[in-house]
């Protein structure tokens, strides 16, 4: 089933969203990899400030490619979001709501996204110059010493996700919906 979903959501909507659903993002959602998610971790054991609230918020796991002339953005795939296991469950109990990559997730996630009725998203692979056209703006926000890695605050219109694994814990790789 096609849904169109403004972004941030909570979990009146996260709720709502089953595996297999195709999902039209449409709002702000922040962009963090591998760099971004330790330092983000870090911060939070040393009791710091997040550089932006999490909670109801989406991170999608992408680094994009530098933006051509007009473009606010270049490049925009997904990243493997198994790379973002081991920091994934404490941001979800933070109030993070989705999370956007490609790939399958490890138990200590799925049980996470239960909890806390949250939602992960696969963008398609390979696709990063057609999904890169639903991204209207692009502002790094915290961490630019690590370049592409660096958290970037995106408004997106219409941006194409699947829903992979739903707030019930039903998995799209597993069960083949």
């Amino acid at each position: 089933m096609d849904k169109h979903i403004n972004v941030p959501f909570d979990s009146s909507i996260s709720t709502t969203l089953k595996a297999g659903d195709y999902v039209y993002l449409t709002g702000t959602i922040y962009t963090a990899r591998d760099a971004a998610h330790k330092r983000m971790y870090e911060a939070l054991q040393k009791g710091e400030e997040l550089p932006f609230d999490v909670k109801n918020n989406t991170i999608y796991y992408m680094g994009p490619s530098p933006a051509r002339e007009g473009r606010p953005i270049g490049s925009a795939g997904p990243t493997t979001a198994s790379r973002m296991d081991k920091y994934a469950p404490s941001l979800l109990d933070l109030g993070l709501i989705g999370m956007i990559g490609k790939g399958k997730r490890n138990q200590a996630v799925h049980e996470a996204i239960v909890r806390d009725k949250a939602v992960y998203f696969a963008a398609v692979g390979g696709a990063g110059a057609l999904l890169s056209k639903c991204i209207t703006s692009s502002e790094v926000i915290a961490y630019d010493d690590l370049g592409t890695e660096a958290i970037r605050k995106l408004t997106v219109k219409d941006f194409p996700v699947i829903v992979v694994i739903d707030s019930e814990g039903n998995d799209l790789y597993e069960t083949n919906v």
